[in-house]
C-alpha cells in the first residue's frame, strides 16, 4: 500500500493545525512495512464462473447461426448482424472461444466457402 503524508506547510495551506508538534524525522513512517505485516489468512480463490450469453443479443444470434446444421460463413454472419468481417472473426476468437470456452470448428464447403460451426449444445 501507499501512505500519503501531508506536510506542516500543506496542512497550514488548507487551514488545519498540525497534530504533532514534534514531527517524525524525514524517512520514517508509522505505516507498517511488508516485513512486519502479520500473516493474514488468504481467502481461497473462487472457481471461475461459467459465462452464458444473454438472450436477444448479437452474441446470442451469432451462437444460434453457428449452431445451425450447416453453420454460417463470415459473410452471412456479417450481413445478418451488420458487422464487418473482422468483427465477426474477433467475436468468434474473443467472446466465443476465450470468454465462453466454446469450440468453433470450420470446414470449406464447395460453392459456399468456409463455414463455421459450433457443436450442438
Amino acid at each position: 500500500g501507499v501512505t500519503l503524508v501531508a506536510t506542516d506547510a500543506g496542512l497550514a495551506a488548507i487551514g488545519i493545525e498540525p497534530e504533532d508538534a514534534n514531527p517524525a524525522p524525514a524517512g520514517t513512517t508509522d505505516a507498517p512495512t511488508e516485513e512486519s505485516a502479520p500473516d493474514a489468512p488468504t481467502e481461497p480463490e473462487a472457481a471461475p464462473k461459467t459465462r452464458t450469453p444473454r438472450e436477444g443479443t448479437k452474441q446470442a444470434t451469432l451462437i444460434a447461426m453457428l449452431r445451425a446444421p450447416d453453420g454460417a460463413t463470415i459473410e452471412e454472419i456479417a450481413s445478418a448482424l451488420g458487422w464487418a468481417g473482422h468483427t465477426v472473426r474477433g467475436a468468434m476468437a474473443g467472446a466465443l472461444k476465450k470468454k465462453l470456452g466454446l469450440e468453433v470448428v470450420s470446414e470449406k464447403i464447395e460453392g459456399r466457402g468456409r463455414a463455421y460451426k459450433l457443436p450442438a449444445a
